[in-house]
């Protein structure tokens, strides 16, 4: 099998070593590095660093909160091991649900004070593919009624007339399909 982990984003190109790779994160680290893009992804090493730490940080450890809370109500499959994919009451799948949702304060916190401490993104003035990442992560929240920050909501809005369309043709998807599961809801 080419791509044995099953995952979306993924990309093929004969100019990597095994013909592709998936993971939204390194995706955007290659095609930036592969075409030169920097005002997305600085070459300076302490600039990267920055959008590296980041990134990790929200894969790591903001978006598995962001699943627990947001997938059951989208109707997406969690993880096995996840109380959300096992034969627990719905009551205990909802509890779960809801202590993830109440998790995310802290580490929305963390990337308020620290990686937008310094400037209206995490690259500084302009932003970086870790705002990519960030700001469309925030973008699930919405369809469960988180109460998200108005630092947060903010940091969305300035994201997106940075990048134009390019941020608000997919984001206006996500929306749509929230739109959808909320009314589903009703």
């Amino acid at each position: 099998m080419k791509f044995p982990a099953h995952l979306t984003p993924m990309i093929e190109s004969a100019a990597l070593p095994r013909g592709g790779m998936w993971e939204g994160c390194a995706i955007m680290q290659y095609l930036c590095n592969q075409h030169g893009l920097t005002q997305f992804y600085p070459a300076d090493p302490a600039a990267r660093a920055m959008i590296d730490s980041a990134m990790f940080y929200l894969v790591g450890t903001l978006y598995p909160l962001v699943a627990r809370a947001t997938y059951p109500v989208f109707g997406f499959p969690l993880y096995p091991g996840e109380v959300g994919d096992s034969d627990a009451s719905a009551a205990k799948k909802e509890e779960a649900r809801k202590a993830a949702a109440a998790a995310l304060a802290e580490p929305l916190e963390a990337m308020r004070g620290f990686f937008l401490a310094n400037g209206p993104f995490i690259g500084g003035s302009t932003p970086s593919i870790a705002d990519f990442k960030f700001a469309s992560t925030l973008e699930f929240l919405a369809g469960t009624d988180y109460p998200l920050p108005q630092w947060a909501r903010t940091y969305v809005a300035a994201t997106e007339k940075a990048l134009g369309k390019a941020y608000a043709e997919p984001a206006a998807d996500v929306r749509g399909y929230i739109q959808y599961v909320k009314s589903q809801r009703n």
